[in-house]
Formats: structure tokens, sequence, C-alpha cells
């Protein structure tokens, strides 16, 4: 296991300070803000410790506040409902006094599937006949921001491989949709919970970045600010995500300073694992908070 899926996984595993409550810290690697897929995993971690024997399958997320990586984030984990077949629970993230974060989850028992479809994974390279992230931007790093720039060119926990290159190299207008394969750089533990909580922390990776397509935009691009609003997670069917899948992304909308996304999560087999959608602030840099 690399040291940045080690890392990972030590983000992943909260401290208890008491019963519903948990500590959970960041990375120290220079960014100003916490990564808003950290705070959806490590939320979503809390969640699933005060359920048993029933795993995650749908999460709704709203980002309140830019988390402060400086300093440890609590969650407040209210269980607000355990049924026969599911359990609902509300998650409130906290720094400095106040809420940077809310979360609502319910889980579900296994069920034998008696009704069953899905949309089909369309055709596409295998992630082995395509260049990663970083060999991408190997030629371009000079230009990117020091703290963009360390990133890539260091390990990281989460491996991405584009299957269409033109957005990184044009800023000629795209249509608003794009594919990746996505794992986790590591074996990780068998527990499902602990594979959705890492695919719900790349699930934040490039989702947002679709909006800017059609404007010949990059998420790079210094008078671009992006920022998650919210955030919302199905899982249909069991996963692993130390093994790649395929991220299918689209933008149907972008306007009011805001830009709509949507993702659709395959594995290898060609079989829809989890759906995904978010709104987030997508604006020229005009010197505007986003809050």
């Amino acid at each position: 296991m690399n040291r940045a899926v080690a890392a990972l996984l030590s983000i992943l595993d909260l401290e208890q300070i008491e019963q519903n409550l948990y500590r959970g810290h960041s990375p120290q690697d220079g960014w100003q803000r916490v990564f808003g897929g950290q705070v959806i995993a490590q939320a979503l971690v809390a969640a699933s410790r005060t359920v048993e024997g029933r795993g995650a399958h749908s999460l709704h997320a709203y980002f309140l506040r830019g988390g402060d990586p400086s300093v440890p984030i609590v969650y407040d984990v209210e269980r607000v409902r355990d049924g026969r077949s599911y359990a609902t629970r509300r998650v409130v993230a906290i720094q400095h006094g106040a809420p940077i974060f809310i979360l609502s989850a319910s889980f579900k028992a296994d069920e034998e599937t008696q009704l069953s479809h899905q949309i089909d994974m369309e055709a596409v390279p295998p992630p082995e006949s395509l260049a990663t992230q970083s060999e991408l931007l190997s030629g371009a790093l000079d230009k990117l921001p020091p703290v963009v720039k360390v990133y890539f060119a260091g390990e990281r926990p989460i491996e991405v491989r584009p299957l269409d290159t033109t957005h990184y190299l044009t800023s000629d207008p795209l249509p608003p949709r794009q594919k990746v394969w996505v794992r986790v750089n590591g074996r990780l533990p068998d527990d499902p919970a602990i594979h959705r909580c890492a695919l719900a922390y790349a699930s934040d990776f490039t989702l947002l970045d679709t909006s800017l397509f059609p404007h010949g935009r990059r998420v790079f691009d210094r008078d671009v600010l992006l920022a998650s609003l919210d955030h919302a997670m199905w899982f249909h069917r069991p996963f692993r995500a130390d093994d790649w899948l395929l991220y299918d992304q689209d933008s149907p909308s972008v306007g009011g300073g805001r830009g709509f996304n949507r993702g659709s999560v395959y594995d290898r087999e060609g079989r829809l694992v989890a759906s995904t959608a978010q709104e987030g602030v997508v604006r020229l840099n005009d010197g505007r908070s986003d809050g």
C-alpha cells in the first residue's frame, strides 16, 4: 500500500470522542480549504459507525462554509430513525463552533432483487490503454499553482485516467461531458462501507469541472471560481473502489453563477454501481465570496 492510500485510510478512520460524536483530521498538504470529497466521506464514515447490519444506499449533503484544514472537524451524528429495513442518519460537521457541512444518509438491509434494470454503459477503451492524469499534466506542471504542482507530482490516493484529453489541450468550447476511469490507488480492506466512503471521496474530484467545458475554461484557470454547494449520491450495487470504475459525467445546465452536474459510475463489467448529482458555484472570479 502506498503512502497516499495509507493516508486516505487514516483520514477515514475517525476518532470517536463521545457517543455519536467523531473527530476527523485533514491532510496538511497546503490547500487553503478542505477538499469537499473528504468531508462527504468522513461524514458518511461517522453515520455508518452508528448503523449495524445495513449499508448506505443514498446520501444528500450541503456545503455551508469552507473547511479549515488546520483544525479537526467534529461530526455530530443524529440517529433520526431505525426501522425494520431502513435507518436514517443526519450528520453535522462543525469547525470553530459553527456548522460547515450537513449530510443526511439512508441505510438499508440487503434484499433479494425481484425487479432489476439499468442503463447500459457505453463501450469505452480499457483504463490500461490510457495515460494517467499526472502524465497528461507533466508538461504543464510549471504553469500550475505551486500547491497543485506538488499534488500532481507526488503519490495520490485516487488514480484518474481520462478517456478524452482534449480539454487539457485547448481553450475551445467543448460539449459538457467527460468520462474518466477512477480507482483508489492501492488495496483497501474488504469492508463494503470503506469502499462506499472511498467512492464518495473520489466522486467530488472531476464532477464540477465538467461545467467549464462549454466555456473553454479549466479548473486551474486563475479567473475561475468553483465551489461545491451540494452533493447527492446513490449506491445501487456492490463494488470495489480499488478496482477501476468508469465515471461518466455531464453538466446539463450552467447559469446564475451555478452549475449542475450528474454522474454515473460503472464497474468494469458494465454494472451501474452508483449515481451522483451536484450543484456548485461556477463563475468568473470577480472578488466576491462564494458564500
